[in-house]
Order: structure tokens, then sequence, then C-alpha cells
């Protein structure tokens, strides 16, 4: 006869084939590798089945483990939302909070924002991650992520915080030089500075002026994985950059930079993206709804007209 799995062992079965390792989950968990091994048993005896294969490079979910995983996060998130249902003290969320975001926006704009959530919501604690890539939320285990960029999967929720779009720029000293693109196809010819963005492919720029859109494959001596590097080599003179208008809006309006081909630009706007188990958790409702205060206020410097409250 199977008992029921203790809560404690779900969570710990979620973070081990999260991070694919039980020393990777420990770590997580800030606990031992033998105190995660010892739930996995334990779970495993409950249910009367075998979740993961185990060896000593890595750790591989079974079949049934799959399901159990899946089942595991519906159970945890409804018992965590019941807590909060429950709760005389709903609007005044507790517990851990995981956010992703890119490297330079989640540097300069979301973890002083989230310093400021914890500062109003003491029963928060989060944990913000930086990555040079489109983060899978629900498969790598965040409430949410903070994005720039309208390219979104239909089975998330996005509510955008801040208007915001890309533009082309170089610096007087380059202009001068080389003289600026006069059109899109011009860009091929010119010293383009590539960033490896999150959100689309390396070296295709893919801009719009209304109603037209074109595609633009673009080279140069120096790309990056990092947007505030290309951004300084701009400012160096060494070539034409597409950028957030968060990123370079104080080097245009210094004269740093200076925009080219203005008609033509990047939608990127900046969104906050949950999964839709999450929809009705109060830690990620009131984060979102901070974040969405912070824009509207103008507190986040970026100098964005804020978006509306509408669900995309």
């Amino acid at each position: 006869m199977h008992k029921n799995p203790a809560p404690e062992d779900l969570r710990v079965f979620t973070v081990v084939v999260r991070k694919s390792s039980f020393g990777g989950a420990a770590t997580e968990l800030g606990t031992s590798p033998a105190y995660v091994s010892k739930r996995i048993r334990l779970l495993e005896q409950d249910l009367g089945v075998k979740l993961l294969h185990r060896t000593t490079r890595r750790v591989a979910v079974t079949e049934e483990g799959e399901r159990v995983f899946h089942w595991a996060q519906r159970i945890l998130d409804d018992m965590e939302q019941l807590l909060q249902e429950v709760a005389v003290t709903r609007r005044e969320p507790r517990g851990l909070l995981r956010v992703s975001s890119s490297f330079g926006f989640g540097r300069r704009v979301v973890a002083p924002a989230l310093s400021r959530l914890v500062e109003r919501h003491p029963g928060l604690q989060v944990r913000l991650e930086v990555f040079d890539r489109l983060v899978d939320v629900a498969g790598e285990g965040f409430d949410l992520d903070v994005r720039v960029g309208d390219e979104i999967a239909p089975h998330l929720i996005a509510r955008r915080l801040a208007d915001n779009r890309r533009v082309l720029c170089a610096a007087p000293a380059y202009l001068a030089r080389h003289g600026p693109p006069r059109a899109p196809a011009d860009l091929a010819s010119h010293d383009c500075l590539v960033i490896k963005e999150r959100d689309h492919p390396f070296g295709v720029w893919r801009l719009r002026s209304g109603a037209v859109e074109t595609v633009v494959k673009v080279r140069g001596p120096l790309s990056a994985n990092n947007g505030e590097m290309a951004v300084q080599w701009a400012v160096d003179g060494r070539g034409i950059v597409l950028r957030s208008l968060w990123d370079v809006g104080a080097h245009l309006r210094a004269g740093r930079l200076v925009q080219v081909l203005p008609d033509w630009q990047q939608e990127a706007n900046v969104w906050a993206v949950y999964p839709t188990r999450l929809e009705r958790s109060a830690k990620v409702r009131v984060c979102v709804e901070f974040l969405q205060e912070v824009f509207r206020q103008g507190d986040a410097g970026l100098g964005l007209p804020p978006a509306g409250d509408v669900p995309s």
C-alpha cells in the first residue's frame, strides 16, 4: 500500500530534476547531498516507482519520474496558493520568488527594483539570476522572467511593463570616417557591433519602418554576448550598434552617440513573463504590480514610457 508523499520530498525531487544533480539540488536547498538522496529514496518507496536513473556523472529522470515531476509542481503550487488564499495577510506575500532576466537589464534595472521590493515586503525572499539566453521560465523553475523583447510563447502570461525599441546608433567619429548609412541595406558594408541577444539570431537585424519590415545580415570586427560592452565599443567609434533606448538613451542625449536611420527600429518592449500555473500566485502578482509601479512613476531611470496593465 502506497503512502502519501511528503511535500518536502516532492519539493526536493523537483529541484533534483531541474538541476539534474543531487549536489546541485543540495546547494540550492542549502542542505547536504546525503539529505537529498534520503528524501528521494523515501519518495520512491512511498510511490512504489523508480524516479531517477543515477550515474556517477548525472541524474536522468525515468518515464514515471517525468509524470511525478509535473504532478509535484502542480501540487506544490496548489499548496502554496492555498496557504496564500487562507492567510489573513494575503496581501503580504511570503516565501522564495525566483526571478530571471538578461545581463545588462537585470543588473541595471531589475536588481535595484527587487531590492526595493523586499524592503517593502520583508516576508519575501528573492533569488535573481541573469542569463545571455532566453529562459524556459517554467521548465527551469523560475516564477518570473523580466525580459526585453516581444517574442513570447503563447502558453505564458505576459504583462507589459514599459514601451521600448532598439535603435541604430554610432559615434560621431565613426560616422565622420565612414559616412552614415542611407538605407538598411547599407549596413551590410559597415562595421556593425553584433550582440548575441536572448531573443533573436546572431548577426541578423530585423528592422521596421511603419508597416515595412526588412532583415539585414550584418558583421563587423567586434561582437559580444554583452550589450554594455558593445555600447562602449560604439562610443569608442568602432561601429554601428542596434541597442535598446533604455541602454543608449543617455549617450544619445549627451551626443556621445548619434542615431542613424532614425525611421528604422526594432520593437523590444519590457515584459514580465510567468507560467499560467502561477496566475493566482500572490508573490508573482505583488512583484509584477511593483515593477509596473516602478516604470509608471519613472523610478527605473530609463526615460521609457510606461505601458498599460493589459495582459498580452
